[in-house]
């Protein structure tokens, strides 16, 4: 590197270092189970993995906190969204990360557009009818990520993102299971209300006065069974992914369809608590994810994607993105482009350096004995 575009990097390297310890940060206080399977990620992967929820993390609260606001609230991140494609992001570190990713991996807007489309639904508090109706949903708050994800893993392939696409179908699934208490008493109904009804339930005078009934439990165990039923036809796309990947998707889906078992075992009662599973057993799923991982080939189970989800890879055409790209400016943008590389191996050494800073207080904290 010129040594003048090093003392550059280097001037720069403060404001670098703080957005992505703040995206870090993000990663950490959110999803356990996407921060403990994110460990697993080789770092050419988990710098941009991490940016992506760091970004998605923030919109999400945006989104949830709009009120009354929404409409803003959404224009505000479909012009923050403009600008990372335009490789001009506003002065937020989440917007400075995801340009990165952007540039980097030249990641379809679409994806990222019914993201916020179901974050809206989310705000709008609008409620399912069918178990199709909650694809729809689970298709753009979970899917679209899991197509970024495989997206920024390198893999092109409609199989395979059609597969990963099903994976956050999956989760979403399962978390909906597990949070039904918890929605409840946020005046909140995800369940489909077909399946209500079929069950004897009103869900209006449900949602008024909770409780948990065998019917209830019913419907959830139902819902677990089609989430378990989606981690079946996703699995076939894990083999598809780059080897030093494959371990950390396997984990986040073993450890997400432990959650379902979890909530099985607690006699399928979320209201009552909500299904957590053990660090021990989250250990195991992630050794047994890291060795199974080894031996996992591509598969040829050629099956047509979820109908929900079909339109996301549909939209992940590379040769219709790429001209999007170009137009926007994203891939021209040369002060950008020059410091991706940079900025990314930087993510690499700050992660070396905290496992280095880690090892030397461990040592030293057994001098002090």
């Amino acid at each position: 590197m010129p040594t003048s575009m090093l003392a550059s990097a280097e001037s720069a390297s403060k404001p670098q270092v703080d957005d992505l310890d703040a995206c870090v940060a993000l990663m950490r206080t959110g999803s356990r189970t996407f921060f403990a399977a994110s460990r697993l990620l080789p770092h050419r992967v988990r710098a941009s993995s991490i940016a992506l929820y760091a970004f998605c993390r923030v919109a999400d609260d945006l989104v949830d906190d709009g009120g009354t606001a929404l409409d803003q609230a959404l224009a505000s991140l479909s012009h923050r969204l403009d600008r990372i494609y335009a490789g001009l992001p506003l002065d937020h570190v989440e917007d400075h990360a995801l340009a990165v990713v952007v540039a980097r991996h030249q990641l379809p807007r679409a994806l990222l557009d019914a993201l916020l489309d179901g974050f809206a639904w989310d705000a709008q508090g609008r409620r399912y009818d069918t178990l199709e109706d909650l694809h729809d949903y689970g298709a753009r708050v979970a899917g679209s990520v899991g197509a970024m994800m495989c997206w920024i893993m390198g893999v092109r392939s409609p199989q395979a993102l059609a597969r990963a696409c099903e994976l956050g179908v999956a989760m979403q699934l399962t978390n909906i299971a597990r949070d039904v208490g918890e929605d409840a008493r946020n005046g909140r109904l995800y369940l489909p209300a077909q399946w209500l009804v079929q069950a004897g339930i009103d869900p209006h005078t449900w949602l008024q006065r909770p409780a948990c009934t065998p019917a209830l439990q019913g419907v959830v165990s139902r819902l677990l069974d089609e989430a378990d039923r989606l981690y079946q036809q996703a699995g076939a796309g894990i083999g598809m992914l780059p080897r030093d990947c494959r371990s950390a998707i396997r984990a986040a889906r073993l450890i997400y369809a432990e959650i379902g078992q979890q909530l099985r075992r607690d006699g399928l009662d979320p209201l009552r608590q909500r299904a957590v599973v053990p660090t021990t057993r989250k250990l195991m799923l992630l050794a047994s994810a890291s060795v199974s991982s080894a031996w996992t080939g591509p598969s040829a189970n050629d099956v047509p994607p979820l109908a929900a989800v079909a339109y996301l890879v549909e939209h992940c055409d590379t040769g219709a993105l790429a001209l999007d790209m170009c137009e926007r400016g994203a891939v021209a943008t040369k002060p950008l482009g020059e410091r991706v590389v940079w900025m990314l191996e930087l993510f690499e050494r700050l992660e070396a350096q905290r496992i280095r800073e880690r090892g030397e207080g461990a040592r030293e904290r057994g001098y002090s004995h």
